[in-house]
């Protein structure tokens, strides 16, 4: 995950979900988990960010949530520094 502050333009974010990943239901699936989960971190972010999720292989059966939980957190540390 790559977080690069903003000014007072909304937040946006970008996916990359590779072949690795999976067939294309797999990969699918992986993506409309990411972007649930993007809308809620987006609602609490204390400032408008770019995001950009790369997926790994272990996104399928993997802890997503808490994988992207913890990335999201360290992002906005670095960012508020």
């Amino acid at each position: 995950m790559h977080a690069r502050r903003r000014g007072e333009e909304p937040s946006r974010a970008g996916f990359v979900v590779s072949r690795a990943v999976g067939k294309a239901v797999q990969r699918n699936r992986v993506k409309r988990r990411l972007r649930h989960l993007t809308a809620t971190a987006f609602q609490s972010a204390p400032f408008p960010v770019d995001l950009v999720v790369r997926a790994l292989p272990a996104a399928t059966d993997g802890d997503l949530q808490g994988d992207f939980a913890s990335a999201w957190s360290r992002c906005l540390d670095r960012l508020a520094a």
